[in-house]
């Protein structure tokens, strides 16, 4: 964690992501608990490049931060690389939004490529994970409803509008919500089998 200085030493600003934000301090107070305990310093930073907001909390200024909200977001590790890749350089070129929905585009790909729907459109291969319940049909609905293929509707409409911010979010969020589905959660229970099967040797944390 960084310390709580005048400006907060972060790797990305976690509302617009750009790389090694001005992130300056706007304000600052303390709080403690009902008895007079847990004494915490809080600095509220301003990111000049988005205006987003970060807070920070430590036991004194100068002190190493024992919370901060929120963090720069991450991307799991049981995800297949190819796709943590693309999600992870998705979200930290959201200063980008063109750029950012192409590279969650490419994540979803390289997810479907993984549980091998390989051949068609984007849109067609989600739409025969569905159909072959790899995924859910609320899930290809969502598809639909984000501009994952934005280019090739470019392509096709010159007139149609650049992706925005929230287009971008929006592409990441169906892209982070399918790894899960696919590949985190399935991970994450059969851990849990694991551990709770009284014959199993894997370490419980």
């Amino acid at each position: 964690m960084p310390d709580l200085y005048q400006k907060l030493e972060l790797g990305r600003c976690p509302h617009c992501a750009v790389a090694r934000p001005n992130l300056n301090s706007n304000a600052q107070f303390e709080t403690r608990n009902h008895a007079g305990g847990n004494l915490r310093q809080w600095v509220v930073y301003v990111c000049s490049t988005c205006g987003g907001v970060v807070v920070a909390s430590g036991r004194q200024l100068g002190s190493e931060a024992r919370e901060i909200f929120p963090l720069p977001e991450s991307v799991d590790d049981a995800l297949p690389t190819n796709a943590r890749s693309y999600l992870t350089q998705a979200i930290q070129s959201l200063n980008a939004p063109a750029g950012a929905v192409m590279l969650a585009a490419s994540a979803v790909d390289a997810m479907l490529k993984v549980k091998n729907y390989k051949s068609g459109s984007l849109y067609s291969r989600i739409e025969s994970a569905s159909k072959d319940h790899v995924i859910t049909e609320d899930m290809a609905k969502w598809a639909h409803q984000v501009r994952l293929e934005a280019n090739d509707q470019r392509h096709a409409d010159e007139a149609a509008p650049l992706p925005d911010l929230e287009d971008a979010k929006r592409c990441i969020s169906f892209a982070k919500a399918l790894g899960e589905f696919m590949f985190i959660l399935p991970k994450r229970v059969q851990r849990g089998l694991d551990e709770s099967n009284p014959n199993s040797t894997v370490p419980t944390k």
